[in-house]
């Protein structure tokens, strides 16, 4: 028996060569030429080309381009083909960096373009970010295999998806992030192994509760904030977490024990504790509470064993302790290697560079520093500090060696003065030829007139070269 694909290359071969045929046939009569023949001969083998094309492609489509930590995002894949696959199409769990990634199921699909129906294979995968930054989801190199058109033996192509981004959003301001949970439902029960309605001093009773939370995995429902409670000395366990996936849904079960050692007669009141979670359908907070329990401890006059009990349920929690240990993965100082070796190369490649370029800069800032030192703002800076500060002496000294740094024909305030003064400064350097400089006093108001005459002088002569490392005469 001829299968479909046999069938229909015998009717795409029977076809073409009826329409080579018959247009010989009309060439043999009107005439013949080589390049007529061979245009037709294009045209023909075009007529053959769809016996052996063969259309793939994928798509990638987000349930949502936004998400709170913690949110999921549907995250779905899809592989068409213009025939069909001869192999199921796995490609396994992707690793998305700063999101936990959750393959959910496949789904056969099928969609239409110019009126052909091409059938497909649909991919769904849940991703929960757990870091307060954007997430992307990578781009996937998918191996499936599918007939050409017209074929009916598979051969091995390779799909390749485009990367998608998520946009992260930190949980809502208000919200507590040690006990913030994204999930479309939660449930809460505890369970107790000793009735505590008759309760003694140096009894043990184990508490555990157990939290069933939809839509989300066991790594993002918080662990329990165990209260501490007065004569009572608590050992908390390990906790287990499980993973929980459906045909229609996915889910997170946390379970956690503790152990309550009872010390003191009396009563102790254990009290409630709320659970909250964030619905991102209803965009709202829920919240679940355990109501407090009121113990009251009987005494009990066989006490020699309290120290006994509390050495053996010190070393059950090593043991649980060091038990959760190994199973945790390798780390150092709170890193993982990865992190680790990233710090470290990039610790590497900063004190290259420093030691490569810090010795330029210091350099740099000598050389910097030197002409600043050797400058008329440097000389004037000295003059202006000596002079707020009431050292007339030193302040004079500082005031000719700035007016040495000047460069001018005679080096004098004078001589500055009929130059470029301001009529403050003017009026000032003739009381003081009139004292023979004895009273002059650099007072605020001599400041604030030479600095005005300074800008002018500048403004008119521009720049002043820094001084010569030689000895420089100073006006005396």
């Amino acid at each position: 028996m001829r299968t479909a694909g046999s069938l229909y290359m015998s009717a795409m071969w029977n076809k073409s060569f009826w329409v080579l045929t018959k247009f010989l046939r009309h060439k043999r009569g009107g005439g013949n030429s080589w390049p007529s023949k061979f245009l037709w001969v294009v045209v023909f083998c075009c007529l053959l080309q769809p016996a052996f094309a063969q259309t793939l492609w994928s798509e990638v489509q987000l349930s949502k381009r936004r998400a709170y930590v913690g949110e999921p995002v549907q995250v779905t894949v899809r592989v068409y083909t213009s025939t069909w696959f001869t192999k199921g199409v796995d490609p396994g769990n992707i690793k998305v960096n700063g999101a936990y990634t959750v393959f959910f199921r496949n789904v056969s699909t099928s969609t239409s373009r110019n009126g052909k129906t091409y059938p497909g294979v649909e991919m769904i995968y849940h991703v929960f970010p757990f870091a307060n930054k954007d997430v992307r989801f990578p781009a996937v190199e998918i191996a499936v295999e599918s007939p050409a058109d017209g074929g009916y033996k598979g051969k091995p192509h390779t799909v390749t998806t485009k990367e998608r981004v998520i946009e992260v959003r930190p949980i809502p301001p208000g919200f507590d992030m040690s006990s913030w949970l994204v999930s479309s439902d939660l449930s809460v029960r505890q369970e107790w192994s000793a009735d505590l309605k008759d309760v003694k001093v140096g009894d043990v009773i184990q508490r555990r509760i157990i939290r069933n939370a939809d839509n989300t995995v066991p790594q993002l429902i918080p662990p329990v904030a165990w209260d501490s409670l007065p004569g009572v000395s608590q050992y908390p366990g390990r906790s287990d977490v499980q993973n929980i996936r459906t045909k229609t849904a996915i889910g997170a079960v946390r379970t956690e024990v503790t152990r309550y050692l009872f010390e003191k007669q009396g009563e102790v009141e254990i009290p409630e504790m709320v659970f909250t979670w964030w619905n991102p359908r209803q965009q709202q907070l829920y919240k679940r509470t355990l109501p407090s329990v009121k113990v009251l401890v009987k005494p009990n006059p066989d006490l020699g064993m309290l120290e006994t009990l509390k050495d053996s349920l010190l070393t059950a929690q090593k043991a649980e302790v060091s038990a959760a240990e190994e199973k945790a993965p390798l780390t150092f100082l709170g890193l993982s290697p990865e992190k680790l070796v990233a710090i470290i190369v990039l610790m590497a490649i900063s004190f290259y560079f420093l030691m490569k370029f810090l010795p330029r800069l210091v350099k740099r800032y000598q050389e910097k520093r030197q002409r600043y030192l050797r400058s008329e703002p440097y000389f004037f800076d000295q003059f202006k500090r000596a002079a707020k500060n009431g050292e007339s002496k030193k302040g004079l000294n500082a005031l000719y060696r700035w007016i040495d740094q000047l460069g001018l024909q005679e080096p004098t305030l004078q001589y500055f003065a009929e130059g470029w003064g301001s009529p403050g400064l003017k009026h000032y350097v003739r009381q003081w030829s009139r004292v023979d400089g004895k009273d002059l006093k650099l007072d605020e108001d001599f400041v604030k007139e030479l600095s005005v005459s300074r800008e002018i002088f500048l403004n008119a002569s521009g720049e002043i070269p820094s001084a010569l490392t030689e000895a420089i005469w100073i006006n005396p």
